[in-house]
């Protein structure tokens, strides 16, 4: 049975952003958390060892195993900061216009620093990716 090795756990989320060693990027992802944090309204949670995440979600893939994933969230990798947001963006061309300088995979945003982009447009995408993974995976209470 497929087992997923990025899983949410109890390390600190302080700590490992605490540890970044560039202190540009180490800034921003203290700011990142906050903003995220503001948004979601959720505790940020650590997936794996280097991913911080906000809320989750139960999934099947298209190959039958069913798998828990955070709703959005953010890791510094050594080339840039990853921005998770979900849905992707298919949809989000006329705020990606106005975003700055970024480069995308099929749910990630990737960005140098902060100062390149418009962190106004990216709390709409953030907000924007929330709602939708909210509205694609109703919360069970």
């Amino acid at each position: 049975m497929y087992e997923p090795k990025t899983k949410p756990n109890n390390s600190s989320v302080s700590s490992f952003l605490a540890a970044v060693k560039d202190e540009s990027k180490r800034e921003d992802c203290f700011k990142l958390l906050d903003l995220f944090t503001e948004i979601t309204g959720c505790e940020a949670k650590m997936w794996g060892s280097s991913i911080v995440g906000f809320g989750s979600y139960q999934y099947q893939s298209k190959s039958g195993y069913q798998s828990e994933w955070m709703r959005t969230g953010f890791s510094p990798r050594a080339q840039a900061l990853s921005l998770y947001i979900m849905p992707g963006f298919s949809e989000e061309s006329e705020l990606l216009s106005k975003l700055g300088k970024y480069k995308t995979g099929k749910s990630c945003l990737y960005v140098k620093r902060l100062s390149d982009i418009d962190e106004e447009v990216l709390r709409a995408l953030i907000v924007q990716g929330f709602q939708t993974m909210n509205e694609r995976y109703p919360t069970e209470e």
